[in-house]
């Protein structure tokens, strides 16, 4: 571990980058340039403390997972999270892995994205990255450890990640969950993170064994979702799932008809969601 040249090239990443780049509203006047390192902390869902010795040159190794967050906080390319995780003494994720690593290219589309909910998953369902929007949806997935961001997971193992969906809508959207995860784990035999995800949910969840016995195929497509939000109520929301390049990355994007009592529900949440995140920038300065 490199901890001279990896704090050096933690702040000058953070320092290029402005608060519009990471979908952070621009709040008080900066003295300093870049984002500040509660900023980066927050975006990578780590310590502020943590990530404050990193810079001083005086912190632990971190894990892959945190160097994976970090990237994603920073907006690195390929290149640049490779050289992060040679910095910490890691080894790179292989590029043919299913993918944690997010492109800049569309973190900038999902920072522009103000004013719907959209999110970056895995091919395996695990939550990359949000956009506020999303997070006043859902709620913050960036809080949980790295390992509970799944949402195949959390759906056949935590009763209380359906809770927002309508009852009669639970088993369409759980088979739809096994389905997917049928189609990716054949298409990667070689990856064992599908492998130890379909072992762990048909030994714990009886429903998931069901419907896996089934044996229904299909990629994850648009659809519409019926969310009971605690705050703004019912929202009747079209999904468009809109895949990268090689297609293990997903950008799912909720919108509303216009005109639409949805539509106005979605309103109230973009300012319940800002005054939530502009609260928090203001308790960071």
């Amino acid at each position: 571990m490199d901890r001279t040249a990896l704090a050096d090239f933690l702040r000058r990443s953070r320092e290029r980058l402005r608060t519009s780049d990471v979908g952070l509203p621009d709040g008080a006047r900066r003295r300093t340039p870049g984002l500040r390192r509660e900023e980066v902390a927050t975006l990578a869902g780590m310590s502020v403390d943590y990530y404050t010795r990193l810079e001083q040159q005086r912190g632990p190794r971190p894990s892959p997972q945190l160097l994976a967050a970090l990237a994603r906080a920073l907006r690195l390319g390929d290149d640049e999270r490779d050289h992060l995780f040679h910095l910490s003494g890691q080894q790179p994720p292989a590029h043919r892995a299913v993918a944690d690593h997010v492109r800049p290219g569309l973190l900038l589309i999902l920072d522009r994205l103000w004013d719907t909910p959209a999110s970056v998953i895995s091919e395996l369902g695990d939550v990359l990255v949000q956009n506020p929007m999303a997070r006043a949806l859902w709620g913050d997935t960036g809080t949980r450890p790295a390992g509970d961001r799944n949402l195949v997971r959390r759906w056949f193992t935590e009763p209380e990640s359906r809770e927002r969906i309508l009852a009669e809508d639970r088993e369409r959207i759980g088979r739809s969950h096994v389905a997917h995860l049928r189609s990716v784990a054949a298409a990667r035999p070689e990856d064992r993170r599908a492998e130890r995800l379909v072992a762990e949910l048909l030994e714990r969840s009886p429903e998931f064994a069901e419907y896996w016995a089934d044996h229904d195929v299909a990629q994850r497509r648009s659809d519409v979702k019926r969310i009971v939000h605690p705050v703004v109520g019912l929202l009747e929301l079209h999904c468009e799932v809109l895949v990268n390049d090689g297609g293990e990355q997903r950008l799912l994007v909720y919108t509303a008809e216009p005109g639409s009592d949805t539509a106005e529900r979605l309103d109230l949440l973009r300012v319940v969601g800002l005054q939530d995140l502009n609260g928090a920038e203001a308790r960071l300065s």
